[in-house]
């Protein structure tokens, strides 16, 4: 059966850094798109980042661009994102999400609705 597990989520305070682990199984990783997505406390899942299924090829949302990285191992079946200097306005539940998509544009790929599987969720916490 498919699983996404998302991990490395904590408590760390502003300008911080987290690593954020998606492993994958169940399904065949390296043909699929990656995406992270955040929730907040009473907002919308929003987009936070997507790489193509060779890795070639990421796009971000403006809100995390130049601090956020994300990246992936297919020989690992593991998808990560890097957070670097981390904003309270950061803090949210964190999900990993698997697009059957094998075209090259990404811009699509912001939507939730393109997703196919879905993780648990990490939570990140970002103090003043």
């Amino acid at each position: 059966q498919v699983q996404l597990v998302e991990s490395g989520g904590g408590l760390v305070q502003a300008g911080g850094s987290l690593r954020l682990s998606c492993a994958a199984s169940g399904f065949t990783f390296q043909v699929y798109t990656m995406g992270w997505f955040r929730q907040a406390p009473g907002k919308e899942r929003e987009f936070v980042a997507v790489i193509r299924w060779d890795g070639d090829i990421s796009y971000y949302a403006d809100s995390v661009k130049g601090r956020f990285t994300i990246s992936r191992d297919n020989a690992k079946n593991t998808l990560y994102l890097q957070m670097n200097s981390l904003k309270p306005e950061d803090t949210a539940v964190y999900y990993c999400a698997a697009a059957a998509y094998g075209g090259r544009s990404l811009v699509t790929l912001a939507g939730r609705n393109r997703y196919d599987y879905w993780g648990q969720g990490t939570q990140v916490t970002v103090s003043s």
